[in-house]
């Protein structure tokens, strides 16, 4: 097991930290190794893939949203 010592820590990150084991129900500790691990084995997004996916379920909709509807729901600050 190899042990790391973080320095510098912002009290504002590692509150954020604390709030965050406490809602996985994990230690500070185990929440700071789960947080690394998860990020080291990220992998990168296919964005093309992505957008096509979003298109897929797009014209999956029984219905269809429009520019004028956009900007009506934005007015109404639901965007």
């Amino acid at each position: 097991m190899i042990t790391i010592t973080i320095k510098g820590l912002s009290k504002e990150a590692h509150q954020a930290l604390k709030k965050r084991a406490a809602t996985h129900g994990r230690s500070l500790n185990t929440e700071a190794i789960a947080v690394l691990e998860s990020s080291v084995r990220s992998q990168p997004v296919d964005n093309e893939a992505l957008i096509q996916r979003a298109r897929q379920f797009r014209n999956s909709l029984k219905f269809k949203v429009t520019a004028a509807d956009l900007k009506h729901f934005k007015g109404e600050g639901r965007a």
